[in-house]
């Protein structure tokens, strides 16, 4: 007897349908599961995916930041976590990110070379801390490309591809080593 069959069998006896057999019918489907957030999929999701490569870039050894896919933590951080004066900080520095990069390039964010787009956020960075020597009481606590800066590097050092591919990855650690000695480009311990 098939699945099929053993669910007819079963309503039957039970003298009706029954509810969600469609899902025993069909299975799980694979995919991803949608999203929506605050940062929609299709625009600032992406973007937030660019950024984060830029910070965090695929090399030979370790898969970039767009590989961990930071733009959908992003988007659930920013959505889930953030209180109301956050999410307006972050979303309006998107909107600002844009309107400099259209200003200083003529265009978005991700249609720049890699070059570009690193000297942009470079200039973000000396940004930032001009903004922390500056700031007021009554100013946002952070800058927004602070906030996505600590997002991007979160969302991936958190990833699996992350903390296994980025950094070394022991599931079950052994005995406490305080003082172990250190090799020349060795990968830091995830967890």
């Amino acid at each position: 007897m098939n699945r099929r069959e053993a669910i007819s069998t079963v309503a039957l006896i039970m003298g009706g349908t029954v509810v969600g057999a469609q899902a025993f019918l069909t299975g799980c489907m694979p995919g991803e599961p949608h999203y929506e957030g605050l940062l929609t999929p299709n625009n600032y999701e992406r973007l937030m995916d660019e950024i984060a490569e830029t910070i965090l870039p695929e090399t030979e050894t370790s898969p970039g930041a767009k590989a961990a896919k930071t733009g959908r933590f992003m988007n659930v951080i920013v959505t889930e976590c953030y209180d109301e004066k956050e999410q307006k900080i972050f979303l309006d520095g998107i909107i600002r990110l844009e309107e400099t990069v259209n200003r200083l390039y003529g265009k978005t964010f991700r249609k720049l070379s890699p070059e570009q787009r690193h000297e942009f956020l470079l200039t973000l960075e000396s940004e930032i801390k001009d903004y922390d020597s500056k700031k007021g009481p009554g100013d946002p606590e952070s800058h927004y490309y602070k906030m996505m800066k600590q997002l991007s590097l979160l969302g991936f050092l958190t990833s699996e591809i992350g903390s296994t591919k980025a950094m070394r990855h022991v599931a079950v650690p052994g005995r406490f080593d305080p003082c172990i000695p250190y090799a020349e480009g060795e990968k830091a311990f995830s967890g």
